[in-house]
């Protein structure tokens, strides 16, 4: 039990450790599963919200780089490892990052496919403001050609 959170009637309880332990992996099973089976909507929510923090940015950034233990992800930051921790956790229910585990070592890594669903459909709105600047340079260039046949000038 150590290293655990534990309530105290489940220390002195085998049975209560047991319903605890499996309350916990039930939770985590099901929260993968809201991760994977989320709508394109409420992805594209969880991406914005996540990157809209410098310091998730900042530790996107730096995954980007390669997989990297969260102590040292924590190190450019002038704020706690509990607080990096709670960074990381939005990271990964935005589906950014995973993390794992191999004995002491909490490796993050980068998972680039939320950014790639932004980029998409960031990329509609661009499009379209593209075409509605090409249609604006259309409409003042008929706007010149029409100053310039009936002779006006400048003022």
């Amino acid at each position: 039990m150590r290293g655990r959170v534990v309530p105290a009637a489940a220390a002195a309880d085998p049975a209560a450790d047991n319903v605890f332990l499996l309350t916990t992996l039930l939770l985590g099973f099901i929260l993968n599963l809201m991760v994977k089976y989320m709508t394109s909507q409420e992805r594209l929510d969880r991406t914005f919200a996540a990157l809209a923090d410098p310091t998730r940015r900042a530790i996107l950034s730096r995954l980007a780089r390669g997989e990297t233990p969260v102590t040292e992800l924590a190190g450019p930051f002038k704020i706690s490892l509990p607080a990096v921790s709670k960074h990381l956790k939005v990271l990964e229910r935005a589906g950014l990052i995973a993390r794992g585990r191999e004995a002491r070592w909490r490796p993050c890594r980068l998972k680039a496919r939320p950014m790639k669903e932004a980029v998409d459909w960031l990329e509609h709105y661009r499009r379209f403001w593209e075409e509605s600047f090409d249609r604006l340079d259309d409409y003042l260039r008929e706007l010149q050609q029409k100053e310039k046949s009936y002779g006006r000038t400048k003022r």
